[in-house]
């Protein structure tokens, strides 16, 4: 038989709830931030760059402490695979709704940027893309959506003009991966090679699946452009300047940042010598401090940075300094701070307009030299 007191014994539970209590009044609050990228699929390279862009700055600030509104904050990256798929793309932005992230970084393609914004405008959820550039995103009225890079409405007029001014151009054969990025800046260069006079001699479709190029590329050669335009990424972009070596077509290809990556080099082999590509944004050795980001994402990933990832990194801490101007973590109060965004960061200083775009914008110009990408100009916007 016992011969415990149940007054006393009742006394120490009660102590120890009330200290319980009292941590769990001091614990910090965990907030998510969304992100999605392609992490499978031919594009999960640069995906995965994007997302280890934003898992850096999160893991940088938990370091550091993070205070809002007196409560001590831990921020948590719910990553995503879009697989650069438009429908996986909705699902995953509801997925991350139902996740009750207050704000997202992605996705990274204008093809699952597009369409996931709807789902985040309805929920009141910001979302800052790292390198979607199809203009249309931030033309639909969404006061959620935003980006930190230039716009195809400015990259496709930078190579046109690069082709008419320096390369002395005439002609254009034009051919675009029938996404909503390809197309997008398809359409956008064609429009200022027009302005500019250059003859645009054709204009096909492929799709971004597409590893024969011959067809095309056989009624390109009789047509004798002076330049092709590739509106694509690199898995495709690759190949398509390869077999266009192949065929003995001259021409120089161009295209946009969905090219202008190291991997091309190994997928065009020394066609990529023939291309000439450009970065919606400044290269990461010109960025104020890209130079020292560079090391400490090499530091923490072992690998080299492909292209947004300090994008998707200063994204996550423009995010965080919503919520330190709003004193709050809540979806609502981060979107309502966002107009006033004023950020120092990798990039440079970042505001936006009223349609969620930069006001300050640059456009990189880049060729191959033995495999290797070499800058050419650098284009103020």
């Amino acid at each position: 038989m016992s011969t415990r007191n149940p007054g006393s014994l009742i006394a120490r539970i009660g102590a120890s709830l009330i200290v319980l209590g009292s941590a769990s009044a001091f614990a910090d609050e965990v907030v998510k931030i969304g992100h999605a990228a392609p992490l499978t699929g031919a594009n999960a390279e640069w995906g995965k760059d994007t997302e280890n862009g934003a898992r850096l700055a999160v893991e940088e600030i938990n370091a550091k402490g993070l205070v809002i509104g007196g409560q001590k904050v831990t921020l948590e990256l719910d990553a995503q695979d879009d697989a650069s798929d438009p429908r996986q793309g909705t699902q995953i932005a509801q997925k991350l709704v139902d996740d009750k992230v207050v704000a997202v970084v992605g996705h990274m393609n204008s093809g699952t940027t597009i369409p996931a914004s709807k789902i985040y405008s309805d929920a009141g959820i910001v979302e800052i893309s790292p390198s979607a550039t199809n203009p249309i995103y931030t033309q639909q009225g969404f006061k959620t959506a935003y980006r930190v890079v230039a716009t195809d409405a400015q990259q496709g007029p930078a190579l046109a003009d690069y082709a008419k001014k320096t390369l002395g151009a005439k002609s254009v054969a034009i051919v675009d991966d029938a996404t909503a990025y390809g197309q997008g800046l398809a359409n956008e260069f064609e429009k200022q090679a027009k302005v500019l006079g250059l003859t645009v001699l054709s204009h096909d479709a492929t799709n971004d699946k597409a590893v024969d190029f011959r067809s095309i590329l056989t009624k390109v050669k009789g047509e004798h452009p002076d330049i092709i335009m590739y509106g694509g990424m690199d898995a495709t972009g690759g190949p398509f300047a390869k077999q266009a070596r192949q065929l003995a077509i001259g021409a120089r290809v161009l295209g946009g940042d969905g090219l202008c990556a190291d991997s091309l080099a190994k997928l065009a082999g020394e066609a990529a010598d023939n291309v000439v590509c450009s970065i919606a944004g400044m290269p990461l050795e010109k960025m104020p401090d890209g130079p020292a980001f560079e090391q400490r994402y090499e530091a923490r990933f072992h690998q080299h940075v492909q292209l947004n990832a300090p994008f998707a990194y200063d994204a996550v801490y423009i995010i965080v300094d919503a919520m330190k101007r709003a004193r709050s973590v809540k979806a609502a109060d981060i979107l309502a701070s966002m107009p006033g965004a004023d950020f120092v960061g990798v990039l440079g200083r970042t505001q936006f307009d009223a349609h969620g775009d930069l006001k300050q914008g640059a456009i990189s110009l880049y060729d191959y030299k033995g495999g290797k990408q070499t800058l050419l100009t650098v284009v103020k916007m």
